[in-house]
Parts: structure tokens; sequence; C-alpha cells
């Protein structure tokens, strides 16, 4: 039986560390009954390890512990060593060695660990039913960790002979689901520490009072109600937990226990706050209430309490709160609650933190002449309360997020004030700095603001941080007052203004600027004199303007690392490559032509988006001098246009991603213009918050695998949930110890309501969400799975005795509810989604898929108002990550756009006479239906060619098990060769019989090193597979069935058809489906006149190049790697061998009650082969696929 248990896996080299190891002559035992062997030998903490030198990394090993044991010289063999383990059942080895220093070296070292005495053992994770026997050897153990195993109670080595450690001290039985108390515990007297959390016990045993020792008892996530009197017989006890059980007040053994200075009772079902009881126990001084119900307060008398002061009240249900009594106050959390009043005693009172209620008056008597630190945002305070100007020490105040309409002179000019939050309010203007501020950090975004002080800058001459943007700013206060600027400003956000040309000799007053943001104003140009001057700058972001130039002076920034200067007029390309210290350069949707590059590149150079610039041409020459860069981004190289290939119009996306100040970006996303033979689209996000595996693997098989849902089911709940169950199992081994959220949507055509062209069904787990701009309002289409967003996950984590840490989270681990992956917390994380599908519109606009940093910064109206009327997707993109990072957003931001265009003026069918596809079926008339690709690239559609030398195809496949090449193989075949065939829109697709096909992501990955890891020009070349010289991974999936209702397509002239006598007999022919494209690939019915193609080197030119390192270069959408696979059927090998004899098990037997009907049956068909042939034009065979494997 395979057991699985629920735990982070713990890497061996955490555990123990080797010290000694090599391969040596071994034998086991005294007697020299066995003989002497090559073995591998290790001293790996204490322990010694013995395995042969083929199994050793097999697991199969024998390991004899040495603690207590010995360590003796043979004497009949030269520099051997005999280690023999404790107990009465000790093993002994004998181990030779070559050299008498390494001799000396294994004496020396295995007789430390011999000698010593382990007083710590931790066992933890194991797998555990029982202590092993030679623990028991040990008397000097004092803590013993047996945390997630499963321990028994009576078994030779269980629970109840832990009392064997007669100096045992500490015991952590955490996580092992006993259900019952071990009752024998009680007995080992010399415990100062239990920690007996998540077994499921719903009661205690009254012998637990004879543990007059302990010190530390913890109790969380249990079903325990109540606590035994003998309990208050631990007159020692200090620390007692019992978080996350099911009490429903404060026990009264808490009196008896005097030692305790704290009542920890988080995640409980408390409703009523009851003082009276907190007021008999004078020595409790902080009380965690987190996440109850508590709804009211009672105060049995107006006696105040002198004792406590530190209190937790966050995540509950109190509507006004009145802690008045407890004038010793110091520290109030009261987050998250539905709070409208406040009331408190400001004698001791030094931080208060009450965000996220609903609060319209805080009430504080006295003057809190202590407070430091005051977060009263999120609330709907109207103006900033009398007593918090009259705070004579407060160093940090957040107002953001309320009514606030004006500003108090008296907090501006307040001594001690270091930080002031003010954003997201209604203010108009800011008064006039008198007096000189040591204010530190301003924060003045998303206000009404039409001008700044002027005498901010001369007057906070502290001021390093400035975040202005989102407001009306159409001009700069002054910075310098004489010849010499003072301000020390070293951050400054202005993002999303009404600012021009004149602001930026302003800028110049600030010498020491690091960071500056000018995206989406109105700037026209950068005068070069002025950005000399800024020599400090690291970071610059002039995005989103009309400039036509960057000056040549940005030579001189020499500590730039960062340029952000997208959606521009730009058509020259910056000097910036001469920077030594230049990482991140995003040039997108500018008008740039041509780059002129130096012979040496930045080696700190690691990533350059260039993609949306529709004019630029790279020459090999530069693709090879940008071969080492990390990631490059550049549009997809046009292909030659034909009629047969066409975009679709009813949707195109843009995609943006950003680090941000993080050194790794762990967002990936998934987008599919064309997916599921051309009638559908998908797109995807994923947030791996920590870890970027998860999210690329994601990206590489949900695709794949929503397409084999799709083939099973139709019910949109059903293929939604069961494509993220699969998802979830794929990760594997990865995915036990990593999550990520996930967000994944599908746009199809709608059969269930005929009024509706499409539908959109989108599921999500975590806090990747998706909102669509209906009318030119947003609409949510997504849940957010957060413990501080949504209670009822909240409660069902609760509910599940899920330790929940003070930063909400999960075990310490992560605050979503909801991921893929995180096995090892199950049950409180699940994989299950939330699904939801609404019919498309002609109102619907566009589709944003956003990450959890980008709609924490972002709100929807805001995001939908933001690219309403942005042109380009890829641009819209760009502009909310811009503006998340400039609103304060310092991680991963990852934002996409779909523009929808849903009608029947979006068609792009071809009409030709033929009748559209009703309800009934199709025209008769076959066509060929080709991926829908892009003539010549754009800006709009938001797929760049990424560069990234990080990640092969051999690291995906082995991980992931399915592989996409990025090496792409020209449509040069002869024109002449195919018929035109009719174009397609997704309104109107080509009839489908219902058939398969594996498609990947937009993500495509390539290698130049084979599986074995050898270079791949060392590989021999396989035949049908066209390469350029690298190696080319194809994977295919040929998934076909008989065509029946499909007719064959208007006939070839001669010249473009060669005749093939093998299939004139069955009028058959394959149809094969690109598998290697980022549009996804579509079926090709051909008929038989079509079936043979010239092997010219039309047919196998490559448009594609492989660069030297190995990096990602989709150029432009893929064509069928295998050209010439349409040669199969002829072959006389493998699957599609006939045989020339019928074998006896190919016998036709017709029973005798059928002779008669089969023989008329064979006599119509000979007579039918009599008849003349028709025309070639009026011949109409039907098509025949085969269900084959390639």
């Amino acid at each position: 039986m395979i057991r699985f248990y629920g735990e982070k896996p713990c890497q061996m080299d955490h555990l123990d560390r080797i010290l000694l190891s090599g391969i040596y002559n071994v034998r086991k035992g005294k007697t020299q009954l066995h003989k002497w062997a090559e073995r591998l030998v290790v001293l790996c903490g204490t322990c010694l390890i013995v395995s042969s030198v083929k199994d050793c990394q097999t697991g199969k090993m024998h390991i004899l512990p040495l603690v207590g044991g010995k360590i003796e010289e043979v004497k009949r063999r030269q520099y051997s060593l005999a280690f023999s383990s404790a107990g009465a059942q000790a093993q002994t080895y004998h181990v030779s060695f070559e050299t008498l220093a390494e001799y000396q070296r294994w004496q020396r070292q295995a007789s430390k660990v011999v000698s010593q005495r382990i007083s710590t053992v931790d066992l933890s994770c194991y797998s555990l039913e029982e202590v092993p026997e030679h623990l028991f050897y040990s008397q000097d153990i004092t803590y013993l960790n047996l945390r997630h195993n499963f321990m028994q109670l009576e078994r030779p080595g269980g629970l109840d002979t832990l009392y064997k450690f007669s100096q045992l001290k500490g015991l952590n039985l955490s996580h092992n689901k006993l259900g019952l108390f071990p009752i024998l515990l009680c007995e080992i007297s010399t415990l100062t520490e239990l920690n007996l959390s998540c077994n499921g016990f719903h009661d205690l045993p009254s012998q637990i009072g004879n543990l007059l020792n302990l010190q530390t008892l913890c109790l969380d996530g249990n079903f325990l109600t109540t606590l035994p009197e003998e309990l208050g017989n631990l007159q020692q006890l200090s620390s007692l937990g019992i978080s996350f059980n099911n009490f429903s007040q404060i026990p009264e053994v808490y009196e008896k226990l005097t030692m305790l200075d704290k009542v920890v009772m988080a995640g409980n079902c408390l409703e009523v706050l009851n003082l009276g009881v907190l007021n008999r126990m004078s020595h409790i001084k902080h009380v965690d209430l987190r996440m109850n119900h508590l709804k009211t307060m009672v105060v049995e008398n107006l006696e105040g309490n002198k004792y406590i002061t530190h209190v937790d009240l966050r995540d509950n249900r109190l509507t006004d709160l009145d802690l008045s009594s407890l004038c010793s106050l110091e520290q109030l959390h009261c987050e998250r609650n539905q709070l409208r009043e406040l009331t408190l005693s400001g004698f001791s009172l030094r931080t208060l933190y009450a965000s996220s209620n609903r609060l319209t008056a805080v009430n504080i008597y006295p003057v809190p002449s202590l407070l430091t630190s005051l977060d009263l945002s999120r609330n709907l305070l109207e103006c900033v309360p009398d007593w918090a100007c009259e705070a004579k020490k407060i160093e940090v105040l957040d107002v953001s997020y309320n009514l606030i309409t004006e500003v108090p002179m008296r907090i501006l000019s307040c001594l001690s004030l270091r930080k002031l939050m003010v954003g997201h309010n209604h203010l108009e203007n800011l008064p006039t700095l008198v007096e000189h501020t040591p204010l530190e950090v301003l924060d003045l975004q998303h206000n009404a603001l039409s001008r700044l002080p002027d005498t901010l800058f001369s007057k906070a001459l502290n001021l390093r941080y400035l975040n202005a943007s989102a407001n009306s700013l159409e001009s700069l206060p002054s910075a310098c007052t004489g010849e010499k600027s003072l301000s020390m400003l070293q951050l400054l956000y202005l993002t999303n203004n009404l600012l021009t040309d004149q602001c930026i000799p302003v800028l110049v007053g600030h010498p020491h600027l690091r960071i500056l943001h000018l995206a989406n104003n109105q700037l026209q140009s950068f005068p070069a004199s002025k950005l000399n001057k800024l020599e400090q700058l690291e970071e610059l972001n002039l995005s989103g303007n009309k400039l036509k130039t960057i000056p040549t002076t940005i030579a001189n920034c020499k500590r730039l690392h960062t340029l952000v200067a997208h959606s521009n007029n730009i058509s020259i390309f910056p000097e910036i490559l001469q920077l030594p210290q230049i990482q991140f350069v995003d040039l997108s949707c500018n008008d740039l032509t041509e780059i002129l590059i130096p012979e040496a590149l930045p080696a700190t150079l690691q990533d350059l988006d260039l993609t949306g610039n529709t004019n630029l041409v790279l020459e090999h020459k530069t693709l090879d001098i940008f071969s080492h860069i990390t990631t490059l981004k550049i549009d997809q190289k046009p292909l030659p246009a034909t009629d047969s290939t066409v975009t679709s119009t009813f949707w195109s996306h843009g995609l943006a991603e950003m680090t941000g100040q993080r050194n790794k970006l762990c967002v990936s996303a998934l987008a599919m213009d064309n997916f599921a033979e051309g009638v559908g689209a998908v797109y995807g996000m994923f947030d791996g918050d920590r870890n970027e595996e998860l999210p690329r693997l994601l990206q590489c098989t949900m695709a794949d695998v929503l397409l084999e849902e799709v083939q099973q089911s139709t019910n949109d709940t059903v293929f939604m949930a069961n494509t993220f169950l699969v998802s979830h199992r794929k990760l594997g081994m990865a995915g036990q110890k990593l999550g990520s959220s996930a967000l994944l949507c599908y746009i199809r055509p709608d059969t269930a309501d005929p009024a509706s062209s499409f539908s959109l069904t989108v599921a999500n787990v975590g806090t990747c969400q998706a909102v669509l701009c209906r009318g030119g309002k947003p609409v949510p289409l997504s849940k957010v799975f957060s413990l501080e967003q949504d209670p009822e996950e909240a409660q069902r984590v609760k509910d599940q005795k899920a330790i929940i840490t003070e930063d909400n989270k999960v075990n310490g681990v992560t605050c979503c509810t909801r991921m893929l992956g995180c096995t090892y917390l199950y049950p409180w994380i699940l994989p299950r989604p939330h699904i939801s599908s609404t019919p498309l519109t002609i109102q619907d606009e566009l589709l944003i898929l956003g990450n959890k940093a980008l709609w924490e910064h972002l709100s929807y109206t805001e995001a939908v108002s933001a690219v309403r009327h942005v042109q380009d997707p890829l641009a819209a993109a760009k502009k909310l990550c811009t503006l998340a990072q400039s609103y304060g957003c310092q991680d991963n931001v990852g934002a996409m756009v779909v523009y929808l265009n849903i009608g029947e003026e979006g068609c792009t069918c071809e009409m030709n006479g033929l009748t559209l596809p009703g309800p009934v079926g199709f025209a008769s008339t076959t066509t060929i239906k080709d991926a829908p690709k892009p003539a010549t690239p754009s800006s709009s559609s938001g797929i760049a060619s990424e560069f990234s030398s990080e990640m092969s195809t051999s690291e995906v496949s082995s991980e992931v098990g399915s592989t996409a090449s990025d090496e792409h193989n020209a449509g040069g075949l002869d024109a002449a060769l195919l018929p035109r065939p009719e174009r397609r829109c997704s309104l109107h697709p080509t009839p489908t019989s219902g058939l398969f096909q594996r498609q990947p992501s937009c993500a495509t990955f390539s290698s130049n090193q084979s599986d074995n890891g050898l270079d791949s020009d060392d590989d021999q070349p396989v035949e049908g597979v066209i390469t350029n010289g690298s190696k080319v991974e194809v994977e295919v999936d040929i998934h076909c069935c008989r065509g029946r209702d499909l007719e064959s397509s208007p006939p070839l002239t001669d010249s473009a058809s060669t005749p093939c006598s093998e299939e004139h007999a069955r009028g058959s022919c394959f149809g094969i489906r690109r598998q290697n494209s980022v549009n996804s690939g579509i079926l090709l019915p051909m008929s038989k006149d079509r079936m043979e193609l010239q092997k010219s080197p039309s047919t196998s030119c490559l448009y594609g190049k492989k660069l030297s390192n190995g990096s990602i270069v989709p150029l432009e959408d893929s064509l069928n790697l295998i050209e010439v696979a349409t040669e199969a059927p002829k072959r006389k090998t493998g699957y599609f061998a006939a045989p020339t004899q019928m074998e006896p098990e190919d016998q036709f037997v017709v029973p005798r009650d059928l002779e008669e009907e089969v023989k008329e049956q064979m006599k119509q068909h000979q007579d039918s082969r009599l008849e003349p042939e028709p025309h070639e034009e009026d011949r109409t065979e039907p098509l025949e696929e085969f269900d084959t494997a390639l």
C-alpha cells in the first residue's frame, strides 16, 4: 500500500550533513564468512551508510547508527576500521582504506560521532508509525520531533513507550491525526514543552494536570470546547495555545494560570467579547481573538482595565467598538470588521490599525501623546480627526481610500510626521507650507489636484518619495530657491497627469533623482541639456507620450538600468547600449525602423522589447549580436501572403509582463487566438507568487488539457473543472511543494443561446482575475480566493482546522485558499475552480486578464476606462502594467487585453456563391481550412517572439511530458500546387468531424541540444523532418476518422495533380494538422488530386532562424514541419504496411444466413466498377480519413 501524507517534502541535505564519503572495500559482520566487496561508504550525520556503487542512487543502502557504538582498528588488515553500532543486536562493518591519510581521517571523524551524545532528534515527515528501536538506547535525548507522521499508540515503539526517555523535555506530536489524547504522555514528568496541535482532539484527560513542569502547551487546530480544571495545576505554564478550536467563551481556567500573559484564541467561535472576564485576569496583557464571530461587546461594570496592552480583533463582525475602559491599551488591530464608530483611550495608545471598515468617526480621548503609527485607510472618513493633528509623536499616517477633501495644515507642519498617505481621496488642493517639515514620504495619487504647493520642495527638504500620479497636474513647483538646490528627492511618480514639456526644466532641481515616472502625460520632447544633469537616474519611464526621440545625452546617465518608453512616436533607437548598467529596455509600440548597435553590447542587458514597431527590420547580424540577451521580444517576421491566411477579426490580444523590483518573473500567460480548429480562442494568466516553475508548466500544458476535455464534454462546468484538476495532477512533484494561481478564459461558438454567436467561459483559482468591458462598464467574471476577500473560504479553512498565521496565510505559506499545486496543504488548499459563463454580445468591447498585483493597484473601472480607447491591444496591456507600477506596485505584474468584435460585421468569409452554414449543415463543397495567420505582423497582434536561453525543450518535456518546437518552416509551397481555399471566419467555421488535436500554447520551446544532452549537430537527420542545421523537436498527434459528410473540393488543374494508383482505388487522402504553431493548426482535408507534393527547395525552406544559444525565436507562425508526411499511406512499412496476400486471420467469413445478401452487394459493386468514370470536373468522391498513428 502506498501511503500519501500531506507535508512539504524535505531534502536530505537539509537534515543531515555528509562528513566523509568514498568507495572502499567493505566486509559485513565480525566473522570472515562474508567476502570483501567494493561499496560506497558515506559518513553522514551520526550514521554510516553503505551501499553498492551501482545502486547508490536507488535507495538501496544499509544504515548503521554510530552514536553509542565503537570504532576499532582491524589488526589483520592494513588501514582497516571496524564500525559497530550500539545495542544488543549491534552490527559491524569492516572498511579497508587505501592510504594512511584516509584511514586516519575516517578514524578521527568517526570517533567524534561515536563519542557524541544526541540531545535533539528530528524525525518529522517520515511516515513513521512508531519510534525507531535504536533511539531507545540513547538516554540523552531531550527533544524529540515527530511532527507529520502516523504515530500509533499501542505498538512496540508507539507513543505509549515514550516514557522510556527519562530526560525528555520537548515533544512535538503535531499533525499526527491521533484522535485520542495519549494518556501515558502524562507520565513523562520531565516535559517542559508539548505540541499536540492538529490531532483531532475533542477533549483533554484530567491526567494532564500531572505535567507539573510543563511550560509550553500547544493545542491549536483541534476540536476542543472546554479545558479540564486540572490544567490549573500547571503553575509553571507560561504559554497556552488553543487557537482554531471550537471554544465559545474564554475558559475559566485562565484565571488560575497566573504565569500566562496571553490569551491566544484566534479562529474559535466567540460571539461576545466580555470585558468583565478579562478584568478578572490581572496577569493577562495580550488578547488575540482574530477570526472569531464577535458581533457585540459586553462591559459588566465601569471599572477600567489597567493590565491589557495589546488587543487583536481582526476579521470579526463588530459594528461598534468601545474600548475606552482599557486605559493601558498600547496597540489595537481591528482591520476587516464592519465598524462604523470606534472609541478608545489615548493614555497609552501607540499604534492603531483600523483599515477596511466603514468608519465615519474615530474618537480617542485624551489626545494620544504617545501615538506613532495610525492606519485608517479604506474607510468612509470625510476629514482627518482633530486628535490626529495634535498627536506630537505621530510618524506614520495613512488615510488613503477615504472621502477626505482637505488636508489640515497642522498635519503637514507636524514636526514628527515622516510618512503621509492621502491617496485615493477627493483632494483638490494642498495648503501652502510655511514652515519646514521633516516629511520623507508623501503619497497624493488618485486625487483631483491641479497643482502642488509652490513651497513644497523648498520646505520639505527631507522629502525622498513623492507620488502624485493620477491627478490633473499641469505644472510642477520649483525646487531651487537659490543657486544650489537642497532637494533630496529620489523617487518621483507623476504618471497619468497633464504635464507638458514645460515641467522638464523643474526636474533639474532634483539632482539626487533615481526613479522618474512621467508616463501617460503630454510630453512631446525631452530637452537634451536637462536630461544631461540627471546623472543619478536609475529608472526612467516616459511611455504613453508623444516623444519622437530620446536625447543622446541619456548616455551620461551611467547608473541607468531601466528605460521604459513604449507607446510613443520614437523613430530613432536611443543611444542606451553604451550604458554600463543597462538591464531592461522597453521601446515597443513606436516607429523604429532600424537599430544602430555597437560591436559589443553591455553584459548587463537582460530584457529588450521591440514589439509593435511595424517598420522595424532586424538583420541576421543584429540578431546574432542580440543572441546573448536573456529575453528579446520582437514582432513576427512577415510571411508570404496567401489567400488562405486570414486573421480572426473577432478578437485580438496584447500581453505585457513586468518584473518590477524583483529579479525574476513569476507570471506567465497563455494566448491562442485560434483554438479548437480555429473556431474559438483561449487565454490564461498564471501567477506563481515566488516561483516561476509552475506558471511555465501550466502555460505549456493547460491548452492541451482543455482541448482534450472539450472533446469529452460540452458542459462548460464539467470540462473546465476537469481541465483544472488534470492540470493540477500533471504538475507532479513540482506541484507538491509549489503552488500557482490560474485563470483560463475560453471563447467558443454558443450553441445554447441562438441569439449569441459566442460564449465566454472563465475559470480561476487563486488571485488572478478577468474583467469584461460591456458597454463601457466593467463586469467581473472571476472570484478572488483569498482569506481576506472571501469570508466563506476563510470559514471553510477554519472548519478544517488549518493554522492561519497573523499575516493571514494558511500555515504561513499562502493567502490563497484555492490554487493549482501545494498538494501538501490539502485539504485546506483545493484546485477546484470558480466557473462562470456568459454569452458575448455586440456590446462587449474587451476582456482584461490580470494577476494579483495588477488588481491591487487598479480598480475595475479605472482599468477599463484606461484602455477602452487605445487602438492597439499590446499598447493597452503595456499601459495597464505601467499604471500599476507607477501607482506603487513593486512586484511582478502581468496584464492581457483581448479586444472583442462580436457581430456579423466581423465576418471574413468569402461567399463565392456559397450558403453560409445554418442549423442544418454546411454547403456541399469541401474547403481546405488552414490556420488563420496574419500576413504581416502588427502591434495589435500582441504576439511577440521571445528569446529565453534559460529553458530548453528537453527541460520542459521532462517535467511536462509534451514539447512544442519553435523551429518554423515556411509555407514555401509552390502556389500552383495548392488551390486557393475558401476563407472561413470563426463565426462561420468549416464543418468539422469532431476530431481531436493537441495544440501548444503561445509559449513554444526549442533547443540546440538533443534529449541526451549532446549537441544537435551530432544527430543524424530524421527522414521527413526538414531542418536548417539544428535539431527540430516535433510532436504531432493525428486523430482522424472517416469524413462522411465532407465532399471533395473543386478540382485542380492537370499540371497541379499527380495521380496515385493506390489512392485512386480507395479514394482516400490524409489531412495533416499543424501542431507547432502559436495560432492553432487546423485539419487539412485534401482530395486525392492534391496528395502528391513536389519535393523542392521551396517546399523545405525555413523562415525560422535558430540562434546559436538555443534561444526562443518564433519569428513567425510555424507551418507544417512534416510536409512530406502526405506520402505516408504509400509506405510499405510501419503502420501503413499493406499485406500483399491475405493472411489466414484476415479471411472474410460470411454467416450462412447472410450469404445471399452479401453476394448481391458484391455483384452490385462489380457492376458499378464497370461503369465509365465521370469527367474530372464532375467527380465528387467522398473523403476517407484513417485513424492511424504517425
